[in-house]
């Protein structure tokens, strides 16, 4: 695995949107390493509020996963809307893992809503870096849980694009299987 640096060139320049540039791509194929902003989103959330509804199934028809390379936990990436289409930050299918959480993830849902959703917080980033906002479930759970997992995973972390199949684990949703975070590596 090679680590790299990865900036967004949608710097405000001159008062220019910072959403005109998409992202640098990154490698392809091979195992990486970056810094980006994680966050959560559940249930609660979701666009529409109360369901389970994505916008890019891929591995899952709604959102959901046990973290396993297998059965990745879906996640969301900014988007943006070019010439009347959906442009994804990262592929549909785009697998990570999330060391600090010790789940695999997979690109199946949209981060950012409305018409210009390149204008917003997931597509522009995170203090010059990627968002990623991961799925943390809590169908089963009381919202307060849910908000307070979220709260707690939220971090700028280490994360691995085209991850290999034998990382450590713990199975099952984020929250439901005990909103877990340890040091980032």
């Amino acid at each position: 695995m090679r680590r790299i640096g990865f900036s967004i060139f949608g710097a405000l320049i001159c008062g220019a949107a910072l959403a005109e540039t998409p992202p640098a791509p990154l490698p392809v194929g091979e195992a990486a390493s970056f810094q980006a902003y994680v966050t959560g989103y559940s249930y609660w959330d979701n666009t529409p509020a109360g369901t389970v509804d994505i916008s890019h199934p891929v591995r899952h028809r709604f959102a959901g996963g046990l973290g396993t390379y297998s059965n990745p936990i879906t996640l969301a990436v900014g988007h943006q809307i070019l010439n009347g289409e959906d442009v994804l930050d990262f592929p549909a299918g785009t697998k990570f893992y999330l060391p600090r959480l010790r789940k695999y993830a997979i690109v199946e849902d949209t981060c950012g809503d409305g018409p210009q959703p390149q204008n917003g917080p997931c597509h522009i980033g995170y203090q010059g870096l990627p968002w990623l906002d991961i799925y943390v479930d809590g169908v089963s759970s009381d919202k307060d849980v849910v908000d307070e997992c979220m709260a707690k995973i939220t971090a700028i972390q280490t994360v691995i694009i085209d991850p290999g199949p034998n990382l450590s684990v713990v199975v099952g949703p984020v929250t439901e299987g005990g909103c877990f975070v340890f040091p980032d590596p």
